[in-house]
């Protein structure tokens, strides 16, 4: 590929508009040398009325746009440049012009979802390449600089914003460039720059550094940034469509009955009406707006190479549409006009109209209730009549009516938003620790404009070293759905922490559904599928002593399961019925997996994605899983990207585990007898095999322990009766078992009572406590964290 070669033109200029500096790049650009231009007038290099200039840079610190320039050999160039007002301590003022000229084109941009992260990052971010020249910006960092990426693109930081800051960040860039080590700037940039700068070096597959990316922690948000910043709008590209499409609209229906040529920009965030009824204040700088659409007669093409659709837009606090914005009403203008002349012929924004030769413009702001979304800009050639009365009446019921549609688009986009974030909020993360599975998991939203899905998943840690494994999927969408997803995944784990069997949870589970469908069905008769009724799960709990899982679902698909020896098939789990019929029975059932075995738990959504039929998509997900593979995480990317074309049209949830055992030198167990003289002995054993793991230290604690559940276990179960210590990493696991069902439960000893403080004792000692029911007999256990010699 073809290297860029980019240089930078500099020049000064004083207060006079006399020429103070000439760089060496300026020189390569126009041919002059800084002896021939240094102390004549700027203006004797402009192709165009030196007037208009002038005007442009009136009372401003900063501007961008662009200028036609002579070259010596007498061409006219139209130059993009950027220049910055500075003041000297004397107090001396002076103009820095800059320019950045790329030799060939702009680099291609990366795959569409690394394209997607960068652009929409709710932080400002910046490439710099290898010489430190910027070749990326995202739209956050366009809002914060109030600089559209083409106006820095090729210029380094201190021509960007001069100053200390950036000159400090630029010599850290340089660092980080030639260690390769991420560095920090504690300088804040500007207003819209949080207090630190992070400056990330960018490597190659060969560890080679060829760029950084400049982004910051903490962005402020304040009150005239809701207007600037994206907001969730911006960061779903169906809504996004959706938005644009009412654009579009608007724009097929004005042209050519109302205009020749015109555009649509809009906020990323519309401005809004507080409590009061009073706006966001006007702000006092450029307005950043996106242009959602551009269209003329004949064609779009001809409009010049000026901001394109999807392209930030920044309009001077001069500019028509700025004006509009303040006003809140249409204005209507002559192009001939200097002020909108020069807006014209400097802005890129504004380069469509220069471009179509329109001799009237309208400008109409999008209102819709309390929010300010945007403007439409109409523009008629000099062969038609100006803009009167009657057209105004049409362009505002034109925009009312798009408006109204653009809305409705945020609105969607907002409520998907908080959606997702509540769904988000209550999936498991991280995954809690725990050593019986490795585990990997991917959540995938619906991109359908009906809102997310009820899809979840979900670990927990169970006694004896076991581990729950959970996928369910509540019926609807929206945040009713997300909402009855949060309260069945609340009851699982409650449900599990009592360690039920996986059919009678999923029956209490069932229990739970019901009744959450009468509460909702009564308060509200017309709710989606009241209550979650339809709603599937399935629930499995691995046990990596036994090596064993038990299993069983509602209504939900059956899980996969690849052995160590690469077979992959289904594991044969009756179906049970949805959540919420009632009165039908679950049946669960147990399967041996050996160590390394790979199980695959998912929602429907991962077959409802694909355009074929149903065997072809089991093949490919039994190949993709049952192809080796170095991380869970590769299993997942890899199934999702065999089985799914394109974004799915309902949630999906996957969950992938690899089976660990805990092998006998891990375990010790006795059979004990129901005699009282047995709990000597039972703290013998387990002082022993303490000492075999190297835990004395635990010894104390753990055989007081065996202690008060042994003899508990002689005085009021029934044999036989088991002892079992489990030592996983760093943690110690004592069980007692025994044929009773009664279940033990702490009670508060008065002074005289001789029992009673077993319990008490146990639950002082151990981290956690519980009692396990079989199908016959209990468990009591006790679990504690230990550290090994």
């Amino acid at each position: 590929m073809e290297r860029q070669s980019t240089y930078t033109a500099t020049a000064t200029i004083d207060e006079q508009g006399i020429l103070t500096g000439w760089s060496e790049g300026a020189q390569r650009l126009l041919g002059y040398d800084s002896t021939t231009v240094i102390g004549r007038p700027a203006t004797t290099l402009l192709a165009a009325d030196d007037a208009m200039a002038r005007r442009a840079l009136i009372g401003r610190e900063r501007w961008n746009g662009t200028v036609p320039v002579r070259h010596l050999d007498g061409r006219s160039l139209e130059l993009g440049v950027l220049a910055h007002r500075r003041t000297s301590d004397r107090g001396d003022t002076d103009w820095l012009v800059v320019s950045a000229v790329t030799v060939r084109a702009q680099q291609p941009r990366g795959e569409p979802l690394e394209e997607w992260t960068f652009l929409q990052s709710p932080f400002p971010l910046a490439i710099f390449d290898a010489e430190l020249r910027l070749v990326r910006a995202n739209r956050r960092m366009e809002h914060a600089l109030a600089l559209p990426e083409a106006a820095m693109r090729g210029l380094r930081l201190p021509h960007i914003v001069p100053g200390t800051a950036s000159e400090q960040t630029n010599r850290s860039m340089l660092f980080a460039l030639e260690s390769g080590l991420p560095q920090q700037s504690r300088l804040r940039l500007g207003p819209e720059f949080g207090q630190t700068s992070v400056l990330t070096p960018l490597k190659d597959s060969g560890g080679r550094v060829r760029a950084v990316c400049l982004s910051t922690q903490q962005p402020a948000v304040g009150a005239s940034d809701r207007q600037r910043t994206p907001g969730p709008a911006a960061s779903r590209a169906d809504t996004v469509a959706d938005r644009t499409r009412a654009a579009q609209e608007l724009g097929e229906v004005t042209v050519p009955r109302l205009a020749d040529a015109m555009a649509v920009d809009l906020f990323d965030s519309p401005r809004t009406e507080d409590e009061e009824g009073e706006t966001d204040p006007a702000p006092t700088g450029p307005v950043v707006l996106r242009r959602a659409t551009l269209r003329a007669v004949p064609d779009t093409e001809g409009l010049g190479n000026g901001t394109g659709v999807g392209d930030a837009v920044i309009c001077p606090a001069d500019s028509p549409p700025a004006h509009c914005l303040a006003a809140g009403r249409p204005l209507l203008y002559d192009t001939t006009d200097p002020a909108v002349a020069e807006w014209a012929a400097l802005n890129p924004g504004a380069a469509w109209l220069r471009a179509s030769g329109a001799r009237s413009l309208l400008v109409v702001p999008l209102l819709a209730q309390d929010s300010t979304l945007g403007v439409a800009l109409f523009g008629r050639l000099p062969e038609r009549e100006r803009f009167g009365p009657e057209d105004l009446r049409l362009a505002e019921e034109f925009t009312t009516r798009a408006a109204a549609g653009i809305r409705r688009a945020r609105a969607q986009s907002r409520a998907r938003t908080t959606t997702m974030a509540l769904q988000r909020s209550l999936l498991p993360h991280p995954l809690p620790d725990q050593g019986a599975l490795e585990i990997a998991t991917r959540y995938l939203p619906a991109a359908t404009r009906v809102g997310v899905g009820g899809d979840w998943f979900d670990v927990i840690p169970l006694s004896g070293a076991r581990v729950a494994l959970v996928v369910g999927d509540v019926v609807g969408h929206g945040i009713r759905a997300s909402a009855t997803m949060g309260r069945l995944r609340t009851a699982v784990r409650t449900l599990a922490d009592v360690d039920l069997p996986p059919d009678e949870l999923l029956t209490h589970l069932d229990d739970l559904v019901l009744r959450l469908a009468a509460d909702e069905g009564s308060s509200d008769p017309a709710a989606e599928t009241a209550g979650g009724i339809g709603t599937t799960c399935l629930y499995a709990v691995y046990d990596p002593v036994a090596r064993k899982c038990i299993l069983a679902r509602a209504g939900h698909p059956p899980p996969a399961v690849v052995t160590p020896d690469g077979a992959v098939r289904f594991l044969d789990v009756p179906a049970g019925p949805p959540l919420g019929l009632g009165g039908l029975p679950f049946e669960a059932t147990e399967t041996d997996l050996p160590e390394g075995s790979l199980l695959a738990l998912y929602t429907n959504g991962l077959f409802e994605a694909r355009d074929h039929d149903i065997d072809e998509a089991l093949d490919k997900m039994f190949a993709a899983l049952g192809r080796p593979a170095k991380s869970l995480d590769s299993v997942c990317d890899r199934v999702l990207t065999e089985l799914l074309s394109h974004r799915p049209d309902d949630d999906i949830a996957l969950l992938v585990a690899r089976t660990r055992a805990l092998h006998e030198d891990r375990v010790a167990s006795w059979e004990l007898g129901s005699e009282p003289t047995v709990v000597s002995p039972a703290r013998r054993y387990a002082g022993e095999q303490l000492s075999v793991w190297g835990l004395a230290e635990a010894a104390f604690t753990t055989e007081l322990m065996v202690s008060e559940l042994v003899t508990n276990a002689i005085r009021y179960g029934r044999p036989p009766i088991r002892l079992r210590l489990i030592h996983q990493d760093s943690t110690l696991i004592c069980e007692v078992y025994d044929s009773s069902d009664t279940t033990p439960h702490m009670r508060r000893a008065r002074i005289f009572d001789e029992g009673g403080r077993g319990l008490l004792l146990v639950a002082q000692l151990a981290e956690r406590w519980g009692t396990r029911h079989d199908r016959v007999g209990k468990t009591v256990w006790a679990e504690q964290t230990v550290v090994g010699s």
